[in-house]
């Protein structure tokens, strides 16, 4: 057996020798993997208007679109104008307006595209407020919402600027800003949220 290990060695020298000869003789392919051709819509809609309840009986979210298309290959949903309302117990419902958006096939996850705008009246615990954005990340069954992007945040008297946010939609609601923060704020009375 000793015999033969100089042998082997060799052999599996070689064997990997050729290998990398074969890999770099090859010459590099600079042409795109191939795909599947264009994206296949098996419908579409216009003007549509979905509401989805909660465990109660009362409205929950609302989502409406000039025109959704939905593509066969990964059952995903493109809207157009899509404008998303979430609806709260005591509060004024949250109303999220972007340029478009895609809805993954479960609605998990929606990817608001473009311009994103987030607002909410005021009420009696809270203030009215104004939150525009880029490319928003909303899970919609947790009724919460990211983006990487510019944030401007205003209320009647308050304005913050930041990069990033993390958005809790469902009360308490709350609001989570990631970096580069700066606003200027007014204190108001004791009960003022």
């Amino acid at each position: 057996m000793r015999r033969y290990r100089p042998v082997l060695a060799l052999l599996l020298l070689a064997a990997a020798g050729a290998s990398w000869w074969l890999v770099e003789s090859e010459p590099p392919s600079h042409e795109p993997a191939p795909t599947n051709g264009p994206r296949e819509i098996d419908y579409y809609l216009t003007g549509f208007d979905v509401v989805q309840m909660d465990k109660t009986g009362h409205p929950a979210h609302r989502l409406s679109a000039t025109r959704a298309h939905h593509y066969v290959d990964d059952d995903t949903t493109q809207l157009q104008r899509p404008r998303l309302t979430v609806y709260q117990a005591d509060d004024p419902p949250w109303q999220v307006a972007a340029d478009g958006a895609l809805v993954s096939a479960n609605g998990d996850l929606v990817l608001l595209s473009g311009d994103v705008s987030v607002t909410r009246d005021g009420g009696q615990r809270s203030r009215p407020v104004q939150i525009t954005t880029r490319d928003l990340r909303v899970q919609p069954r947790e009724d919460y919402a990211e983006t990487d992007e510019k944030v401007r945040v205003e209320t009647d008297r308050d304005w913050l600027d930041a990069t990033g946010m993390q958005a809790w939609l469902r009360p308490p609601s709350r609001l989570k800003f990631l970096s580069q923060v700066k606003g200027y704020y007014v204190p108001g009375p004791a009960n003022d949220n």
